[in-house]
């Protein structure tokens, strides 16, 4: 795997670039992610497994607010919020050991932006309303065109047959946007929306964890 080769570097040797899907850290290298928005990257992203790490549930059980899961880029600490059986989508992901980890949270909206942007696993067009983040990294301040991000390069994740691909249909990200809905990605073509009704139906979630660069 990339992520543990060697690589000659001035004579010297040393791990050689993470590629974009590349197995590592107990799921896939998704990318990365700055937290202050400067471009400056302070965490690699880590999609887990699909056979472990995702499945379909509700984000809430009520529609009533949670306090502390408004935040677009910290998702650990959304997460952690909703780490009880009122919050299944949550829960799911804060009490997953996979790959020898435990730290598995709900990724954040941007976070999982992120995820769309270098996994994206259709060749569609995509939805020009959304695509840009400032966490992401480098940042993005303008959304999507219709040829980019093109389909993610990492046959894992492409369709139709990528054993580790993301379904073509709306993901839950960890951000809340009112009392009765949540920020959602879409997988096919690329929107974010807050249409997303936390109590039903059940949607998709995957987790995701952090490595600090």
């Amino acid at each position: 795997m990339s992520g543990i080769m060697l690589n000659v570097v001035g004579g010297t040797y040393g791990p050689a670039p993470l590629v974009i899907g590349d197995a590592y850290q107990g799921g896939f290298y998704a990318g990365q992610i700055s937290t202050a928005g400067n471009s400056i990257a302070d965490y690699n992203l880590v999609v887990g497994p699909v056979a472990s790490a995702q499945s379909t549930l509700q984000w809430k059980t009520t529609s009533t607010t949670t306090a502390g899961t408004t935040s677009v880029i910290n998702g650990p600490a959304n997460s952690t919020a909703m780490d009880n059986a009122s919050h299944p989508a949550a829960q799911f992901c804060e009490g997953l050991t996979v790959g020898g980890q435990t730290d598995w949270y709900m990724p954040a909206k941007n976070e999982l932006e992120v995820c769309y942007y270098n996994l994206k696993p259709t060749t569609t067009s995509n939805n020009t309303s959304s695509g840009a983040n400032t966490n992401a990294v480098p940042s993005r301040g303008s959304n999507y065109t219709a040829g980019t991000p093109a389909q993610t390069s990492a046959t894992d994740f492409q369709t139709p047959s990528g054993a580790e691909k993301f379904t073509s249909s709306n993901y839950w990200s960890s951000t809340e946007a009112s009392a009765s809905y949540a920020w959602i990605q879409n997988f096919f073509d690329g929107p974010q929306s807050t249409y997303g009704n936390k109590s039903s139906p059940s949607r998709l979630v995957r987790a995701v964890r952090r490595v600090a660069v």
